[in-house]
């Protein structure tokens, strides 16, 4: 029976969840939430509150004993600069872990983990460069209905009406001569 043995073991070997665990707290430091599976993060919980109670601590002991267990020396400046100031009047529960549900593609339970009480600005993927880099689009040919919206108060005496812009007519697309192993088609003859 598995009785007061607590390590979440993840399927890895004491080194690589050493490693993997240290990791994840930095980057969980560095960009204040991270996304990951939901057993990893319940994982994480206890190494980050214990790191932000050294932290909390502050002496020079309790800053060799961070770097020690992270092996990030500015992850851990920024620990004791700014993550552990901000829950100096906290008694633990330092960090939240937000369900998301289940990954596509192999159906693992993602989460996120986060500061309880971290700064409200969080790095936001830019959407707009995303549409930026595809082709632009062809600029639409302009409307001949009226716009029923609101009506023009401008000019009510002088209405002039603009002439309907026919689209360009379409070429039809020429069908492509195939050549299928340097053979020719019965249509190119």
């Amino acid at each position: 029976m598995r009785h007061q043995k607590k390590t979440i073991k993840l399927g890895r070997t004491a080194e690589h969840r050493k490693a993997l665990l240290a990791n994840q707290v930095c980057s969980l430091i560095e960009h204040q939430r991270i996304k990951t599976t939901l057993a990893k993060a319940k994982a994480v919980r206890p190494l980050a509150e214990r790191m932000v109670t050294l932290g909390k601590n502050g002496s020079i002991h309790a800053r060799r004993t961070a770097l020690a267990t992270l092996r990030q020396k500015n992850a851990v400046k920024k620990l004791f600069d700014d993550i552990a100031p901000r829950s100096a009047e906290r008694n633990g529960g330092y960090t939240r872990i937000v369900k998301l549900g289940q990954r596509k593609s192999d159906s693992a339970l993602m989460a996120f983990i986060e500061w309880v009480d971290m700064a409200e600005v969080v790095e936001e993927r830019p959407a707009e460069e995303k549409k930026a880099k595809r082709k632009e689009a062809e600029p639409k040919p302009q409307r001949t209905e009226p716009e029923r919206a609101e009506p023009k108060k401008e000019e009510p005496a002088a209405k002039e009406e603009k002439p309907a812009v026919a689209p360009a007519p379409v070429e039809e697309a020429k069908p492509k001569k195939r050549r299928w192993f340097s053979r020719k088609s019965s249509a190119e003859k």
